[in-house]
């Protein structure tokens, strides 16, 4: 289900209250195959007691300098994705899975087909990614969900710098929905994690 509600507003912190999302993914999948590590465990933990409590766990609330810089860039990154790919991009809003359980926050929406993840950043994370190609793996987990939630066919990945040279103030690389992907991350996150969670319910509830 897809809800179009603007990001960190009370209505969108309301939809992502007691639900793994995006922001959490690869701590679950973190050690895939194995028992989950502490990032994961504690993570479950903060869903349950927002599950049994209704209150929002206010470590959500925290930013620092590159997270607000990000913020403030994503206006450009976005308006130099739309140019460079003559496209327009609508609302990322908010997914829901069927279950209801999870949720995704792509930061944009490209037709039905597509999500768009951006990250803005400092010239020389910016030189970094582009020499290297590819997608930044730390974001592996994030883009495959959008790809999942939203049911989509692709996500790109837009790393943005105003203060490189045109050229390359803008680097792109598509990811590619993968069905094995999904399949391990249904088992890790819609299943495994879960009963972790359900685990936590039962003793706060007890």
């Amino acid at each position: 289900m897809f809800v179009d509600v603007d990001q960190n507003t009370d209505e969108w912190f309301e939809l992502r209250l007691k639900k793994a999302t995006s922001s959490g993914v690869a701590k679950i999948m973190a050690h895939e195959g194995k028992a989950f590590g502490d990032p994961a465990v504690k993570y479950a933990e903060k869903i349950a007691l927002e599950i049994v409590t209704g209150v929002k766990d206010e470590t959500e609330n925290y930013k620092n300098g590159y997270m607000e810089r990000g913020h403030e860039l994503e206006p450009l990154a976005i308006q130099a994705y739309e140019m460079d790919n003559f496209c327009e991009t609508t609302n990322g809003g908010f997914f829901i899975s069927e279950c209801g359980r999870m949720g995704d926050s792509p930061d944009r929406n490209v037709g039905d087909k597509g999500s768009l993840e951006v990250k803005s950043v400092i010239p020389s994370t910016q030189w970094k990614r582009i020499k290297k190609g590819g997608f930044d793996t730390a974001y592996k987990w994030q883009i495959h969900n959008h790809i999942w939630m939203g049911d989509k066919e692709w996500c790109d990945f837009a790393s943005y710098c105003p203060e490189m040279p045109e050229k390359w103030q803008l680097y792109v690389y598509r990811v590619y929905r993968d069905d094995d992907i999904i399949e391990r991350m249904n088992q890790r996150i819609g299943i495994d994690f879960m009963k972790e969670v359900d685990k936590n319910v039962k003793i706060l509830k007890s």
